[in-house]
């Protein structure tokens, strides 16, 4: 079908679609409950933005670490060696082997689940944080065992073959340290996105766990030997605090929490249902899920106990808003996981980690909301559509599909459209090869910006919340901030791994 070259204002049907906009005239009961939704809105009734001094600090703490081992270099003489050939090798390997340990420390406690990083920066931030210290910390690595290696080659006769020999058996914890560098260089191999792209999630998830290997084998080496690490009580209290702090972390966030969370809720699976062919959703139902603190528009990794693979865990976003005693999921099949949600057993037991993600009311700023979703994206959009406090009009969900087949909760969208008074608008079509755009080649006549206009001429006056394939994200982005909307009021989560 042909896009209207209509505006906004003069058309009574969707201007980008043709099709008319999913709203309709609430009832006196309903009137009555979006006025509790307001007043809720005026009295702190809608969930709170965690505080930005969480994430302030959080990098403030980052930053510190840094800045103290380079103190160290610094107190152990690092610049004063700086006066010969051999001198600066050696100065330079122990600068970047101070600031690789801290950002491969820092990388573990990032990958935690910490709650206090998740809830001031959201898993996309974190994750795109820890890939930058990741790489860097790895460069690092590399740079510290070429120089080093020089600067003792160039003060003895032994060479630079000789030297790695004699590093490796005559130095206290050197065998683990390569041991360790041959387990990170496989990490970070299989996390360039060339190679990422070609590995399935459950084989990348399994190489991925041995940066912890990685990690606990490469350090320990400094802190039996490294002068800028055992050199003064100073630098001993901060390296091994820093090690009980990851290590913590990740007993404490990543096994211990998830498991308590799990057994105090008794999650099991409710209910099995295909939405359409290739996309399934999963009812669970437990105890004191109200406890859990899931919000409409986040997600939590599930293990499902009843089938092979269990012990890999899969982000999936909850796709209806928990009411206390149920959550739901829905998921497309694009691997074997995601694929055996089709088979699980109603009763399977559930073992889940989180709820993360900063896709929730809690970050919205006003009272008028943007939804945009893509394909699956739909899944958290549904579920804010549903769960946030709103009043007629606050709320507009626009839906990109590539046909209408695809449309997932057609009948539950167009109720809770009626239902809350919000619009709905699909937008659907293949998608435009000849230049980068989140609109169909039905638009292709149009301009990113125009029809964003179109469709939501008060964007600036909105939160954005945006989910979807990474690409049409990054043009969704690119066109409502043309089109006006405020940088920081764009909420973006990324599931990339």
């Amino acid at each position: 079908m042909a896009w209207p070259q209509r505006t906004y204002r003069d058309a009574p049907q969707d201007v980008l679609t043709g099709a008319p906009v999913v709203t309709a005239e609430p009832s006196a009961q309903q009137l009555a409950s979006r006025v509790v939704d307001g007043a809720a809105r005026a009295t702190g009734g809608r969930p709170a933005n965690d505080p930005d001094w969480w994430r302030q600090l959080a990098a403030a703490l980052g930053c510190l670490a840094v800045v103290f081992v380079v103190g160290l270099w610094v107190k152990g003489q690092g610049p004063q060696e700086l006066g010969s050939f051999s001198g600066v090798l050696h100065s330079f390997g122990r600068l970047t082997a101070l600031l690789s340990s801290v950002l491969l420390l820092i990388q573990v406690v990032l990958m935690a689940r910490v709650p206090f990083l998740e809830r001031g920066f959201g898993q996309d931030a974190i994750v795109r944080t820890h890939r930058f210290a990741g790489f860097t910390s790895f460069n690092l690595l590399l740079a510290h065992i070429v120089l080093s290696t020089l600067g003792y080659a160039a003060s003895t006769q032994l060479g630079i073959w000789g030297t790695l020999v004699d590093f490796v058996v005559n130095y206290p914890g050197m065998l683990l340290a390569v041991a360790g560098t041959v387990a990170l260089t496989m990490v970070v191999v299989t996390s360039i996105r060339r190679a990422r792209a070609r590995l399935r999630y459950e084989t990348w998830h399994l190489l991925h766990l041995y940066a912890y290997l990685g990690v606990g084998l490469a350090l320990p080496h400094q802190l039996w030997t490294g002068q800028d690490f055992v050199g003064n009580l100073a630098a001993t209290v901060f390296w091994w605090t820093l090690y009980a702090v990851a290590l913590g972390c990740v007993v404490g966030f990543r096994l211990a929490l998830p498991l308590v969370r799990s057994y105090r809720h008794r999650l099991v699976v409710d209910e099995v249902r295909r939405e359409t062919l290739g996309v399934t959703s999963v009812v669970v139902s437990g105890r004191d899920l109200d406890r859990l603190g899931a919000r409409a528009g986040q997600y939590l990794l599930w293990r499902f106990l009843d089938r092979p693979g269990w012990t890999r865990a899969h982000p999936f976003s909850l796709s209806a808003a928990p009411d206390g005693s149920r959550l739901r999921i829905t998921a497309v099949h694009v691997g074997p996981d995601s694929t055996g949600l089709d088979h699980l057993h109603r009763g399977a037991r559930v073992l889940v980690e989180g709820p993360y993600g900063r896709l929730h009311a809690g970050v919205r700023t006003g009272d008028k909301v943007l939804l945009m979703a893509s394909g699956i994206g739909v899944t958290p959009m549904r579920a804010l559509l549903e769960g946030l406090p709103q009043r007629p009009g606050d709320v507009v969900l626009v839906y990109r599909v590539h046909s209408a087949a695809d449309v997932l909760f057609r009948d539950e969208l167009a109720t809770l459209a009626a239902e809350r008074g919000a619009r709905v608008v699909t937008v659907s079509g293949p998608r435009i090869r000849s230049r980068g755009s989140w609109l169909p080649v039905s638009a292709e006549h149009l301009d990113d910006v125009e029809a964003f206009v179109h469709l939501v001429p008060d964007v600036a006056e909105r939160d954005v919340y945006l989910c979807g394939n990474a690409q049409w994200m990054e043009h969704a982005r690119a066109a409502a901030v043309g089109a006006g909307a405020r940088p920081d009021r764009i909420h973006v989560e990324r599931f990339v791994w």
